[in-house]
């Protein structure tokens, strides 16, 4: 089941997104990755700043998260985590297609890490292009607010909806 998820489910998504980071550990360059991976102060700011999230469960364990935010005249899908023994079971394609079909704006952009291929990936399989990099980088600035280094190491990658 995918619901809206509020501030009573706060600790449950940190414990989520901090759980599934490790997947970056060693992968992404080493001066963006630190433990906790989303602090709790950076998770209620990205709330704060609009981002809304959902979740699915598994045998009523909340077991994935992603976010959505509406962002000028895009949306944007953000923080995409599923738990470690959860994963690998199609709760990120559910949590994906129940947002895409929530987004308000035909454009809808993902950045993720350029060095995890398996996000990449996944994306694409789900009908999301790689842009090139001086398309992410306007993206990046446009959208986001997120440290330079940050938008140096990610990539960008773009679905319409009206495809």
């Amino acid at each position: 089941m995918i619901r809206k998820l509020t501030d009573a489910d706060f600790q449950t998504i940190y414990a989520i997104v901090n759980d599934a980071a490790v997947a970056y550990k060693g992968k992404i360059p080493s001066d963006r990755y630190h433990e906790p991976y989303m602090p709790k102060e950076e998770l209620r700011g990205e709330i704060e700043a609009g981002v809304q999230f959902y979740g699915v469960t598994v045998n009523s364990e909340l077991a994935a998260v992603m976010g959505i935010q509406r962002v000028k005249d895009t949306t944007l899908i953000r923080h995409a985590y599923t738990l470690t023994k959860h994963q690998r079971m199609g709760l990120g394609e559910q949590i994906l297609n129940y947002l895409m079909n929530l987004a308000e704006t035909d454009c809808v952009l993902i950045g993720t890490w350029q060095d995890a291929p398996w996000a990449i990936h996944f994306y694409q399989k789900h009908g999301f292009k790689l842009l090139s990099k001086t398309e992410t980088h306007k993206l990046f600035k446009k959208y986001w607010n997120i440290p330079d280094r940050q938008v140096e190491t990610s990539v960008v990658l773009e679905r319409r909806r009206s495809q």
